[in-house]
């Protein structure tokens, strides 16, 4: 058995591990956590745009992702800085020319 000390930082290394994992960029879910954080930041966002640049296939798995985080945004919403605001307007940017 590990010493409490250990334990908690066994613990806590494991809860960072989980909360810090996010989609994989290049997926549909990262697409649609982009776009999520975009109306969460206050930008524009061109939605039918991004979705018009996906594959048949993966616009079904886009909406279902964008409409999951739309839901997590909405039940905590997060402020973005100015640095956060101009990555997420060039990942917006990117997708929709993509």
């Amino acid at each position: 058995m590990l010493p409490k000390p250990s334990l908690a930082a066994a613990l806590l290394l494991g809860l960072t591990a989980c909360t810090s994992a996010g989609p994989i960029p290049g997926t549909v879910e990262y697409a649609a956590a982009t776009v999520s954080r975009g109306y969460d930041c206050g930008l524009r966002v061109d939605r039918g745009r991004i979705i018009a640049r996906l594959d048949r296939q993966e616009r079904a798995a886009f909406v279902a992702a964008n409409a999951g985080y739309a839901v997590r945004s909405y039940k905590a919403p997060h402020a973005c800085g100015s640095a956060e605001r101009e990555r997420v307007q060039g990942e917006l940017t990117a997708l929709s020319r993509r």
